[in-house]
């Protein structure tokens, strides 16, 4: 069984940041790739980022030069660094993993509300 613990999420002002972080671990459990996605209410989830083995990373395109996302690959965790943020960054954050087998795998969602 495959477990994916979030944190790092709250409340900030508009301009403020914050890192989410999350680790995923679980026996026999290899990692393609990571990433985050965040869902609004009265919104569909959307992909924030992605990061692969490799460090290979995609970004939507509203956070772009805002926000980071990176690894650590020994711990399987993945860190997503938001600064400058916005109200309409306020969403629930989840983290995902892909294994090498393609199978896919959610955290539980961590708030992140910004303030104006």
């Amino acid at each position: 069984q495959v477990h994916m613990v979030e944190s790092g999420g709250g409340l900030v002002q508009a301009g403020g940041s914050l890192r989410l972080s999350c680790a995923a671990s679980g026996s026999s459990f290899s990692i393609r790739a990571m990433g985050w996605y965040r869902q609004a209410p009265g919104k569909q989830r959307e992909l924030v980022a992605t990061i692969t083995n490799g460090g290979t990373t995609n970004y939507q395109e509203s956070v772009k030069g805002r926000f980071t996302i990176s690894r650590d690959n020994t711990k399987n965790t993945v860190y997503l660094q938001m600064n400058s943020l916005k109200p309409e960054d306020t969403a629930v954050y989840y983290c995902n993993a892909v294994s090498l087998a393609f199978m896919t795998y959610w955290g539980q969602g961590t708030q992140v509300t910004v303030s104006s």
